[in-house]
């Protein structure tokens, strides 16, 4: 005869009186972390397929919501009510994949954390086997891999699978393992593993599985196993240009991150790209204006492109909207003035001290950048 599962014993507790003493000593064996952002029609589904795949597992969930607006995390608290394996995190003014698997793992005293995604594309039935595999093993980490045999990438159209192709080629920079698959989500890993890379952990942008072999200071010991994707049940796909920016800020991080902060890297890039805007717009403007005008134009034009485009892409976890979105842009208005003078200022020093004319226009460039990037993190986009 089956001796009933944790849920079934928390269950009956419910009806018959406190949770038996060893179902309380037992705790979970692991914690299986989910990150949501407008999953509201997909988290039951993900709960049954658990249930279905982790059977004999002292397991639970935690769901780690963005706050999102279809209501995600309401629904996750109304099956906790008759789910004691179900959890909810709530994250409110914080976003992004990566740092919510982090604060999963950070809320559970299991001894191993899986990672799937909530969109149903993820092999649940697999997890026992990555689950088995990691502990009999002696491994820190299993992946479930698109790339290994076995696997496939299930419908990609070839524009995902040319972007796939590029971004695993790219995170060989910053890893040295021999991952057939490392822009997968979905592993288990054990809490030794995680607790060792996760001081180092950038936390940027979606791909959790990279920044962790990034970041361990010890190799990993690590097994792949196949899987198939399968395709969305509900809701939309989060692969936008916001994702692939954050990759390279991703990259970034692991290769300069130590000398350079990534935001500063994505701030001086954009900044780079409003040059462009700048010259584009005066010359526009030199058709329609006299010179002084035509440059005034194209000042305050750059200046709402490179604001515009750090407010999606550099602090996109701290985006400002609505009226925070106008008062903003003023006080960028006013830090990237300053930055301007203080650019002039260090040029016109230099040259006047005998360096070339391109050095002394870069050290007033630097200055310039560096001011308007530690100026604005403060005031412009300051941390509510």
């Amino acid at each position: 005869m089956r001796s009933p599962s944790f849920a079934e014993a928390a269950v009956a507790a419910v009806a018959e009186g406190p949770l038996p003493e060893d179902a309380i000593r037992r705790g979970f064996e692991l914690t299986v972390v989910v990150p949501t952002f407008n999953e509201r029609d997909n988290v039951e589904l993900v709960l049954e397929r658990l249930d279905a795949a982790l059977d004999g597992i002292e397991w639970e969930v935690v769901y780690v919501d963005d706050d999102s607006p279809d209501g995600t995390a309401d629904k996750v608290r109304a099956l906790a009510q008759d789910h004691p394996r179900v959890r909810c995190l709530q994250r409110i003014g914080r976003r992004g994949l990566s740092a919510a698997v982090i604060e999963g793992m950070l809320s559970s005293s299991a001894p191993f954390f899986a990672v799937i995604d909530a969109d149903l594309q993820h092999d649940a039935a697999l997890l026992p086997r990555m689950l088995a595999a990691l502990k009999e093993e002696a491994l820190d980490i299993v992946v479930g891999s698109r790339r290994s045999p076995g696997g496939g990438v299930g419908d990609w159209d070839r524009r995902r699978v040319a972007i796939s192709n590029v971004a695993a080629g790219l995170a060989r920079l910053v890893v040295a393992a021999d991952l057939t698959d490392p822009m997968s989500g979905f592993f288990i890993l054990s809490r030794p593993a995680f607790e060792r890379a996760v001081r180092r952990l950038s936390g940027q942008g979606f791909k959790i599985l990279l920044d962790l072999f990034a970041s361990t200071p010890v190799a990993f010991r690590f097994k792949e196993m196949p899987y198939v994707f399968g395709r969305r049940q509900h809701g939309e796909s989060k692969l936008d240009s916001f994702v692939i920016w954050e990759y390279l800020m991703l990259l970034a991080d692991k290769l300069v991150g130590g000398y350079v902060p990534a935001r500063f890297i994505s701030f001086a890039a954009i900044g780079g790209f409003g040059v462009v805007v700048h010259f584009t717009a005066l010359y526009l403007g030199l058709k329609l204006f006299a010179f002084p005008l035509a440059q005034a134009v194209a000042t305050v034009v750059a200046m709402t492109s490179n604001f515009a485009l750090n407010n999606v892409l550099t602090y996109r976890d701290r985006r400002l909207a609505g009226l925070r979105f106008v008062t903003g842009l003023v006080s960028f208005y006013a830090v990237c003035s300053l930055g301007a003078v203080a650019n002039v200022g260090i040029a016109s020093a230099a040259f006047a001290d005998h360096y070339t004319w391109w050095a002394s226009g870069l050290a007033g460039a630097v200055v310039g950048v560096v001011w308007n990037y530690a100026v604005s993190s403060v005031l412009t986009w300051k941390r509510s």
